[in-house]
């Protein structure tokens, strides 16, 4: 079967689809105008994903949403050798059926947000310096190295990938506004920092409140002075929320951050605070998105800040306690 490719990020995220479900199953499979590969056959995969624990998923079933993903993947790579003069003349994963729009929603886990209220107590608490005899709150210890982070992820909705790429020439000072121009994403087991390219909405700009302009300035002194303490072992890369020389191994800080482990601190920050036990950092962007929808702002604004496609999928996305609300 042929491939469809996209830019490298879109590549590295079907391989493992293609890999371990679509050519496992598909990929000795002949398309020729007599095809193998038939509707009927495609069914027969999507129901196997679906309902059959998968070992490359933990012992798992595949969710709805990984299946429609799959079938986009090989309804794309269909399409290049559909048409005229081409190895098919009708491609037939457009007469598949795979899961519907209404049963990726039933099946979707209903993350918990915070409302205004209970994200207000956060900041003083990630605030707050251990206090032990080394500390005293200063700008090189470690028990604030994140607290920066986590305060911007709980301020605007910006996705994990999009903070970590905050770069300080692309932070507008005087017009409290962070142009997004990077991102650090994970392809298989590594990552790396890229131009950002998602939506195709390139050098975005999101505007943010003063408040968030102090905690930056405070960052920005914070990683000087990291910068005077390991000397030549900082290797810069403009990067806002870069790696620092807590731990440091390999000669590393000054780069990006890797997101998993990034994923992990938070995880017991979050313990720390007695915070939801499932409560990702995805999940700051949906409770900023969702309360702003709440507190009456203009949905065309939060979806540009959100950077979603159109006001039309923010508000049925997130539009949740609106919904609860009117019932």
């Amino acid at each position: 079967m042929a491939k469809h490719l996209g830019e490298d990020t879109t590549k590295v995220g079907y391989e493992p689809k293609i890999r371990l479900y679509t050519k496992l199953h598909l990929g000795k499979e002949k398309v020729t105008e007599v095809t193998e590969v038939t509707d009927e056959r495609l069914d027969d995969l999507y129901r196997l994903l679906v309902n059959t624990p998968l070992e490359a998923n933990g012992n798992k079933p595949l969710g709805p949403k990984s299946v429609r993903h799959i079938h986009n993947i090989i309804s794309a790579a269909l399409d290049s050798v559909t048409g005229p003069r081409k190895l098919l003349s009708m491609n037939p994963a457009h007469t598949a059926n795979p899961p519907t729009e209404r049963q990726i929603k039933a099946a979707e886990p209903n993350f918990p947000t915070l409302n205004d209220h209970e994200t207000g107590r956060f900041p003083p608490d990630i605030w707050q310096p251990c206090g032990n005899r080394v500390c005293g709150g200063g700008l090189t210890h470690h028990c604030l190295r994140d607290a920066a982070l986590w305060t911007s992820y709980a301020a605007i909705s910006c996705r994990r990938s999009e903070v970590l790429g905050w770069m300080w020439d692309l932070i507008r000072w005087d017009d409290c506004a962070i142009e997004l121009g990077w991102v650090v994403v994970e392809e298989g087991n590594t990552y790396r920092l890229r131009k950002l390219t998602k939506d195709g909405d390139d050098n975005a700009i999101i505007y943010v409140d003063q408040a968030l302009m102090n905690v930056l300035k405070w960052q920005w002194e914070c990683q000087q002075a990291e910068k005077e303490r390991l000397g030549p072992l900082w290797v810069d890369h403009g990067l806002v929320f870069a790696r620092d020389g807590f731990k440091l191994y390999r000669c590393e800080a000054g780069g990006p951050q890797d997101p998993e482990r990034v994923s992990a601190r938070w995880r017991t920050a979050r313990n720390r605070l007695h915070l939801p036990e499932n409560f990702r950092l995805h999940d700051w962007r949906a409770s900023k998105i969702t309360n702003d929808l709440d507190n009456h702002e203009n949905p065309v604004e939060v979806s540009a800040n959100a950077r979603h496609h159109s006001p039309g999928y923010t508000m049925a996305r997130y539009g949740r306690r609106r919904a609860e609300g009117a019932k």
